[in-house]
């Protein structure tokens, strides 16, 4: 099957869940609003310049699951994606998905927002599958770390490597929509790289090497 690979902050979202779950947190009350969110803007614009380092930030974005069970959690990220999540859904990234699926690709989402932010996203979305960084859990609790090598920038590449050697899954004709510098390395794997409503690095990246530019946004 075709693989159809699609980023999600920015890309099938308008907005950034990553960014939205630790604005949510602070609205609710739940982390130290004048920290957390300080902390949450600065992550922000590190990752928009290209900058962040990718443990540093889990590190601290994993930090709050550590303080609830996962009943709890659930509940929380329930009212996450009605508050949040919903508003940052586009219907030109539900028509493109749908482009895909009837021409029977498989539609793979790749992340650098945590499965934990991620996962009821991608299945909302309708993905066939999802790689994204993947927080422990040790006895039923999140412990704060992660497992394995974070999705992002070149560890998008090492991840679907890894997925492709598991699964048999091929590179031939495949597709990667994205619209972020941090994911060139990606962007340069597949056969049809294309920038959605790119930021001014991959804008100028995709004007050079002649890659599609298109928008999604409603």
């Amino acid at each position: 099957m075709t693989l159809a690979i699609f980023d999600l902050d920015g890309t099938l979202l308008s907005g950034d869940s990553d960014y939205n779950w630790g604005q949510f947190l602070v609205e609710k009350g739940l982390v130290d609003i004048d920290t957390y969110k300080e902390a949450n803007d600065r992550f922000f614009e590190q990752y928009q310049s290209g900058t962040l380092d990718i443990l540093e930030y889990l590190s601290f974005s994993l930090k709050p699951l550590t303080r609830f069970t996962k009943d709890e959690l659930d509940t929380l990220h329930n009212e996450f994606m009605i508050e949040k999540v919903a508003p940052m859904m586009q219907q030109k990234a539900a028509d493109l998905l749908k482009k895909h699926k009837d021409q029977g690709h498989f539609l793979l989402l790749i992340t650098a927002t945590n499965q934990f932010v991620t996962g009821p996203i991608s299945e909302q979305l309708g993905m066939d599958h999802i790689i994204a960084p993947v927080p422990e859990i040790i006895n039923d609790a999140y412990t704060g770390g992660i497992v394995g090598v974070p999705s992002f920038q070149e560890g998008k590449v090492t991840r679907l490597n890894d997925w492709l050697k598991e699964t048999g899954h091929s590179m031939e004709g495949s597709y990667f929509y994205t619209d972020s510098r941090n994911d060139l390395a990606l962007l340069e794997q597949v056969e049809h790289p294309i920038a959605v409503d790119a930021d001014n690095i991959l804008t100028e990246i995709a004007k050079e090497r002649g890659w599609e530019h298109i928008s999604l946004r409603d």
